[in-house]
This record gives structure tokens, C-alpha cells and sequence, in this order.
């Protein structure tokens, strides 16, 4: 109908752990990258054909894949991929996206989800970042442009005592 998006927000993603002599290594490696690789390529590509002029792409990176991640390859390796995926997508014009797109990459230690709660019930949750703190971050980027950070950032969120802090890569 010819409509266009504000924004693109990318929160698909998951986990899967092991090292390279797991069992798992290959089939992990192989669900972190569909999940989240997949899921942010796919995110661009639509962005390409429908995003409004100024909008905004958001990718789901991971703290942990700023650095190796030896016991949780799979995962390092694809949250690596979406971080440069975001870098490579900053240059709107150069990437194939709208004028004045905002590509922007948060990068969570660990989200507060019933899931998370369910598999690690004895973690300190605030140290846990609120799906609402993102939630209220993505709106606030999408209609407030000039509160984005510069396009390629990489976000990580660290929460600390239920505050969540957000420092710039």
C-alpha cells in the first residue's frame, strides 16, 4: 500500500553454548547464526526496500562478542557478525539503505526474560537488563532522532543494582 516503516527493530536472537570439541559445536554454531545473523541480514534487506528516509535499524549484538567466548563459540561468533553487520550498514548511502538511516547495534549482558529466570534461578536478576529499559530505548530512538547515537554504534548495556547504563563501542 505503499506505506514505510520509522524503524526496524531486531530483537530476535538466543542461546546456545559449547566449545569446539562439544558434541553440539556445529549444530549451535549453525542455530546462532540463523538466529541472529539470519534475522539482522534480514532486518537490513528490509530496511533497503522500506524504511522511511531518517529511520532507524536496530541489531541484537551481545556484550560477549566483543571479546572470545570459548565456552559459547557458536554464539561469540554470531554476535560478532551482527556487530560488524552494524558497522558496515553505518554509511546509509554506501549500504544500499535510506538517506539518513540510523544503524545502531544493542549489545546486552543479559536480558531479564522469563526464560533467562527460568534456566538461571539463583542469578542476581538486577544485574539484569529490563526488557521494558530496551523497550522504552527503541521508542525513544525512533521518535526522537536526534537522540540517536551516531549510526554504526554499538551499544553495550550494563546493568548494575536494577540501573542500566549504556556505554558506546
Amino acid at each position: 500500500n505503499g506505506q514505510r516503516l520509522d524503524a526496524i527493530c531486531c530483537v530476535a536472537g538466543g542461546w546456545a553454548g559449547g566449545n569446539a570439541a562439544s558434541s553440539e559445536f556445529i549444530k549451535n554454531a549453525d542455530l546462532m547464526w540463523k538466529q541472529s545473523v539470519w534475522s539482522s541480514a534480514i532486518s537490513a534487506r528490509i530496511g533497503s526496500k522500506f524504511l522511511n528516509d531518517g529511520g532507524l535499524i536496530q541489531l541484537t549484538g551481545a556484550a560477549a562478542g566483543l571479546d572470545g567466548t570459548p565456552s559459547m563459540i557458536g554464539y561469540g561468533l554470531a554476535k560478532a557478525a551482527v556487530h560488524q553487520l552494524c558497522k558496515s550498514l553505518a554509511n546509509a548511502d554506501a549500504a544500499g539503505l535510506p538517506k539518513g538511516t540510523t544503524v545502531l547495534a544493542i549489545l546486552p549482558i543479559t536480558l531479564d526474560t522469563p526464560m533467562n529466570r527460568k534456566w538461571m534461578s539463583k542469578a542476581d536478576f538486577s544485574t539484569w537488563t529490563p526488557l521494558e529499559f530496551i523497550a522504552e530505548l527503541l521508542h525513544k530512538w525512533t521518535i526522537e532522532k536526534n537522540d540517536r547515537p551516531a549510526s554504526g554504534s554499538l551499544l553495550k548495556l550494563t546493568t548494575m543494582n536494577g540501573q542500566t547504563n549504556i556505554q558506546n563501542y
